[in-house]
C-alpha cells in the first residue's frame, strides 16, 4: 500500500528486477483511475504495450543531457556516473555535457510547503475512508497517539513533519496556492520544459542518489543527495536503472523525460541496461560496509 503524502508530487510506479518487467507492469497499471484526478489527462497518451519499446539499439543517436548540477551524492557515485557516460557513448548516444536547469535549485522551499499542506489534507481524506470503527480519523489523532505512546512509537526521533503539517490550513490557503504555482513554474515552464524545448536534448540523466544510508542516533535519517525532485514535482516521467555499486550497495542512474515520454524512457533504459548489465541479486550482509569495495 501507499500512505498518502503529496498528491501533486507522488505517483505510484513499477519496481522490478528488469526494465522489461517494469514495462510489462507499467502496461497493466497505466491509464485513468477514477480515484486519482491526476490521471484524467492520460487519455490518448497511454501505450498499448510498453514492452514493445524494449528493442536493441535504443540509444543510437539519442541526445542525452547530463545534469551535473545533480551529481550531489558523493565522489564515489560521481565516479560510477563517469562509467555511465562512457556506456551511453558506447551505445551510440550523443552527450550534451553539461546541461543546466537553474530553476530546479529553488524548488526546495515551495516543494516542502506544498508537501506539508497536502500531507495533512491527503492523510485526513484517506483516514476518513476507513469507516466509523477506525481508531484514528485525522492527522491530529495520529500525533496525539504518538505523543501518548512516545516511549514505544518515538523512542529516538520525533514527529516534526507531522506537527508542521498539522499547523497548516486547508488547500484553499493562499500560501498553498502560491507555493503550488511556484512549483509548477520552477519544475515545468522554467525547468524541464525549457530544457527539452527545441529538441536540444531527448532525455536528461543524473545519479538517482547515493547508496542506502545508515540511520543513527546522531544524524537520524539523513538522506544524502538525489535527483527525483524535478520529475516528481513536475509530474513528468522518470525511470531508474542500476548503474553500479558503492560500498557494495547499488546506486542508479535516472533517465528523465518530458510529459508523456514513458515509452521512450523505457527504450533508453532498456538499451542502457542491456549494454551494462550491472545489476547483482541482493544478498544479506553480516554488517554495514564502511569503506569502498
Amino acid at each position: 500500500g501507499i500512505i498518502p503524502i503529496s498528491h501533486t508530487q507522488d505517483t505510484a510506479g513499477p519496481m522490478c528486477r528488469t526494465v522489461r518487467d517494469a514495462a510489462a507492469l507499467l502496461t497493466a497499471i497505466a491509464g485513468a483511475d477514477p480515484r486519482d484526478a491526476a490521471t484524467a489527462a492520460a487519455a490518448g497518451h497511454v501505450e498499448a504495450d510498453y514492452s514493445s519499446f524494449c528493442v536493441p539499439g535504443g540509444l543510437q543517436g539519442v541526445r542525452v543531457g547530463v545534469l551535473r548540477q545533480l551529481f550531489n551524492a558523493g565522489p564515489q557515485v560521481s565516479q560510477v556516473m563517469e562509467g555511465v557516460l562512457a556506456a551511453l557513448k558506447g551505445a551510440g548516444a550523443m552527450l550534451i555535457d553539461p546541461i543546466a536547469i537553474p530553476s530546479i535549485e529553488d524548488l526546495g522551499g515551495p516543494e516542502f510547503t506544498v508537501l506539508l499542506y497536502e500531507l495533512k489534507a491527503d492523510l485526513n481524506a484517506y483516514l476518513a475512508t476507513l469507516g466509523p470503527s477506525a481508531p484514528y480519523k485525522t492527522l491530529a489523532d495520529l500525533i496525539k497517539f504518538n505523543e501518548e505512546n512516545k516511549a514505544t512509537e518515538m523512542p529516538y526521533f520525533g514527529q516534526e513533519t507531522f506537527i508542521a503539517a498539522e499547523a497548516k490550513g486547508s488547500l484553499a490557503s493562499p500560501e498553498y496556492k502560491k507555493a503550488l504555482a511556484r512549483c509548477g513554474a520552477l519544475s515545468r515552464t522554467q525547468g524541464l520544459d525549457k530544457a527539452f524545448a527545441g529538441g536540444k536534448v531527448d532525455v536528461l540523466i543524473a545519479p538517482t542518489g547515493g547508496p542506502a544510508w545508515l540511520t543513527d542516533l546522531v544524524n537520524g535519517d539523513h538522506f544524502g543527495g538525489g535527483s527525483s525532485t524535478a520529475s516528481a514535482v513536475s509530474g513528468y516521467p522518470a525511470i531508474t536503472v542500476p548503474a553500479g555499486h558503492v560500498f557494495g550497495l547499488p546506486v542508479g542512474v535516472t533517465f528523465m523525460g518530458p510529459a508523456w515520454s514513458e515509452g521512450k524512457l523505457v527504450r533508453y533504459a532498456y538499451a542502457f541496461e542491456q549494454a551494462t548489465k550491472v545489476r547483482k541479486a541482493p544478498t544479506f550482509a553480516a554488517h554495514a560496509a564502511t569503506g569502498a569495495t
